[in-house]
């Protein structure tokens, strides 16, 4: 029992050191130590990295409510203050494959084309607009949930983050990868999600979406419902995209997954929320 205690907090540790800038270093870096099969293995992990970013992200937003002056203003500070907090500490991993698949995709319709645009680390026309589209659409959705409500806004933020990092778990389940297969770091994600993965990934799940039930009041939980149906949808999008234009899934497109997946997510709460105060 205290081997696999072990074992799971060594995944959890390098999931950290894959997605988020959080640093592991020295002694604690060589007792996590890294394979192919632990990276395959952290992605049981990767609905927690959801919560670890959300939490920051409320933080820093609670905190911009509760210090800077009662104005109009101070939810869209506060949502744009999150935001940057959530890009430093995860470096901009997922808003970079974001920008890559939208310069692929839409730098061709041939495949291959497509697959070699997104490897180029030069961002594009297609990927500045998607990048500044789907951050700025995100910063209007937090604000305007944290004008309503900060108390559900903050709830519902982490949420976004832990489900919107859910699906891509969904994603390598449901597709193949594709791509450059020797020099891809996603590569060793390839390979089917084990059923205890997605368990595991589901159960991290848990804590924030049952503490969200009990925080928030009768008249906006129905928020949370269609947060995931806005997920779903974008989850459904994203996943058919990507089939049909690649014939699977690249580390990209698994970072496209979660932007769009977490936009969709306070779209459908926002607007969950307006069907019950009517």
């Amino acid at each position: 029992m205290t081997a696999w205690l072990a074992q799971g907090l060594r995944h959890f540790l390098l999931a950290v050191q894959f997605f988020t800038r959080i640093p592991i270093t020295g002694a604690l870096a060589a007792w996590v130590g890294f394979s192919p099969e632990m990276l395959r293995a952290s992605v049981a992990h990767f609905p927690a990295m959801g919560l670890v970013v959300g939490s920051v992200a409320v933080a820093v937003a609670a905190a911009c409510m509760a210090l800077l002056p009662d104005t109009a203003h101070t939810p869209l500070v506060a949502a744009a203050l999150s935001t940057v907090a959530t890009v430093m500490l995860t470096g901009g991993f997922h808003e970079d494959g974001l920008a890559d698949v939208a310069d692929g995709l839409g730098g061709s319709h041939l495949r291959e084309r497509a697959l070699e645009i997104m490897k180029d680390s030069r961002v594009g026309a297609y990927g500045a607009m998607a990048l500044a589209l789907v951050l700025l659409t995100k910063v209007a959705l937090l604000a305007a949930l944290l004008g309503l409500d900060p108390t559900a806004a903050l709830a519902l933020m982490v949420l976004a983050h832990v489900s919107s990092r859910t699906w891509p778990m969904l994603t390598i389940a449901r597709l193949p990868h594709v791509g450059d297969a020797a020099g891809s770091k996603s590569k060793p994600l390839a390979d089917q999600v084990s059923s205890q993965a997605l368990l595991t990934g589901f159960l991290w799940c848990f804590l924030p979406f049952t503490l969200a039930l009990y925080a928030l009041s009768a008249t906006n939980i129905l928020s949370i419902a269609g947060g995931l149906m806005g997920g779903l949808l974008a989850w459904l999008y994203t996943t058919r995209l990507l089939n049909k234009r690649l014939g699977g899934f690249t580390g990209d497109g698994l970072g496209a997954t979660q932007q769009l997946c977490e936009a969709a997510f306070l779209l459908g709460a926002l607007a969950a929320w307006n069907q019950q105060l009517t």
